[in-house]
């Protein structure tokens, strides 16, 4: 397995349930295959920890930069300010990790809408692809996308849990699927899913520290049991685990560009 590589394209490595562990993880994520790590930011109070770590480990974990539709508050206009001026001081991964999050609290679902098309806006401008966050809000986010980009924004819907038809519709926008622990899950879905619609445009990812797989489910993830998801994905595609390696990290990579 020395030939394998990975990428986990979305994960906050960052976030405090790392504290004290991160160059253990880190080691651990590269002794599981995993030789990058791309981290999406949240909101003005993770930049920091963002950017030291991957000064930390340069070429390892790679950062994004956006405000998280979770994170999005009455403070909205100061929070995409301070991301402006860090997307134009320097070139960033992607912006992310931006969209809608209808799940929990819609006090502020019309701030989410300002927040997700001025990033959107922002990453048209610059070229930069995206990593979008599509809780209980998919086809909102997909015609955004298809609004503001006019068929020209690439990236990652992270986290995908939708259908054939919009996996497809996804697709054919030149948009990539996240697919992380949720497809080890028994009741997702996600197994029709890719074995419809293909890996030509899937990623791997963990969202670590959370949705980790089988057999970690309800424990904290971290970048390493990303080989989970590749492993799965071997399962359900009858592909080797180095196919699975090589085509999703080819998929990073023209991502990531």
């Amino acid at each position: 397995m020395q030939n394998l590589q990975l990428v986990d394209t979305h994960c906050h490595l960052y976030a405090e349930e790392f504290h004290g562990e991160r160059r253990d993880v880190i080691s651990r994520a590269r002794d599981a295959g995993v030789y990058k790590i791309f981290m999406p930011n949240i909101d003005m109070s993770s930049m920091d920890a963002m950017l030291e770590l991957e000064t930390d480990h340069p070429n390892i974990c790679i950062s994004m930069m956006g405000l998280h539709p979770c994170y999005v508050k009455a403070d909205v206009a100061q929070q995409l300010e301070v991301v402006r001026d860090w997307i134009n001081v320097r070139r960033f991964s992607a912006i992310g990790e931006i969209g809608l999050d209808f799940y929990w609290d819609l006090t502020f679902k019309e701030q989410q809408y300002e927040a997700f098309r001025q990033q959107l806006e922002w990453a048209r401008q610059k070229d930069w692809p995206v990593a979008i966050h599509s809780r209980n809000s998919l086809r909102q986010c997909i015609d955004e996308v298809k609004s503001i980009g006019n068929g020209r924004t690439r990236g990652i819907f992270h986290c995908f849990g939708g259908t054939i038809e919009e996996a497809s519709e996804i697709m054919e926008m030149g948009m990539y699927l996240g697919i992380g622990g949720v497809v080890t899950f028994k009741k997702s879905g996600l197994a029709e899913v890719i074995q419809e619609v293909g890996l030509g445009k899937v990623v791997l990812e963990t969202d670590a520290p959370y949705l980790a797989p089988v057999p970690f489910r309800g424990k904290r993830n971290e970048p390493a049991y990303v080989r989970y998801v590749a492993d799965k994905l071997s399962e359900i595609t009858g592909k080797t685990l180095e196919e699975i390696g090589r085509i999703t990290t080819m998929n990073a990579e023209n991502v990531f560009i």
